[in-house]
């Protein structure tokens, strides 16, 4: 892509936004598997509101010794050794990711990405064991600092559950098509623009 008509810099401090999203082996970052990741970067568009500008998703092979709970595995309905998941390392999923995140950070003049999440600490946790482990030096998010869709919903929608506040925001929801990283962090993304997006246009009438 080519550098924005209207960078994000000035919008949040110097961050870009990124959601993610995380399906796993568990609920412990250390020791169960990172299964398949997801990022979705959002960007201005012409008439200043955002959307979303690119998407990225790859299934994700258990690092060695990873544990895997039975519960999770049938709750996101992964099955971490089928043949054609078409898997790859933690070092290259990362990279699949961070390539062009970086990118998006350097065309609209912003410092590094936050992390965008519903419930985000979940999904931050992962994502750092995951750096951690693939010891990679130069990780495009804040470490700790995050935005959470949970708690904007519940601020605007008054729901804190994802499905319930994209249904509530008047956005399609497909059960069946849940709890797959790419669609949980699509649809995080467009509740996020939505929100941002509101916020504006009420800022325009106070004013």
């Amino acid at each position: 892509m080519t550098t924005p008509a209207i960078p994000l810099d000035k919008r949040f401090r110097g961050y870009l936004p990124v959601v993610i999203d995380t399906e796993t082996g568990g609920f412990n970052a250390k020791k169960h598997a990172l299964l398949e990741i997801a990022a979705v970067i959002v960007e201005y568009d012409s008439n200043c509101n955002l959307v979303m500008t690119e998407r990225y998703s790859t299934h994700v092979i258990p690092f060695k010794n990873a544990e895997l709970d039975d519960a999770a595995l049938k709750f996101n309905g992964i099955d971490p050794h089928h043949p054609f998941r078409m898997a790859v390392e933690e070092q290259e999923a990362l990279d699949l990711l961070f390539t062009p995140i970086q990118k998006a950070i350097k065309r609209n003049n912003c410092n590094r990405a936050i992390l965008v999440g519903h419930n985000p600490a979940f999904d931050i946790a992962f994502l750092n064991a995951a750096i951690h482990r693939t010891k990679t030096k130069r990780s495009p998010f804040h470490p700790f600092s995050t935005f959470d869709t949970a708690t904007l919903g519940g601020l605007v929608y008054q729901q804190t559950v994802l499905s319930k506040i994209v249904q509530s925001a008047g956005i399609e929801w497909e059960d069946e098509k849940a709890h797959s990283a790419l669609y949980d962090a699509e649809k995080t993304a467009e509740l996020f623009c939505l929100i941002v997006n509101r916020w504006k246009q009420m800022e325009l009438i106070l004013k």
